[in-house]
C-alpha cells in the first residue's frame, strides 16, 4: 500500500484505539485530564498528518491544467 494510505490510518488509531488505553483522569497534563489532553493532541497531530498527505499526494504536485 502507498505511504499516504498508511498515514491516513494513523489518526484513526490515535483517536479510537489510543483512547481505549488512555481513558484515565488522574494524570493531569497542561491542566487537563489525560484523556482530554489525548484528544486535543490528536486533533493537532491529525492536521499535521493531513498536511503531509497533501504534500506527498502526486495529484497535488501537478500545476494548474489550464
Amino acid at each position: 500500500m502507498k505511504a499516504i494510505y498508511w498515514l491516513g490510518i494513523i489518526p484513526f488509531l490515535g483517536f479510537v484505539v489510543g483512547a481505549l488505553f488512555t481513558n484515565k483522569v488522574t494524570p493531569y497534563v497542561l491542566g487537563m485530564p489525560f484523556f482530554h489532553f489525548w484528544i486535543v493532541l490528536w486533533s493537532f497531530l491529525t492536521s499535521g498528518i493531513l498536511g503531509v498527505i497533501y504534500i506527498l499526494d502526486p495529484v497535488n504536485r501537478k500545476g494548474d491544467s489550464k
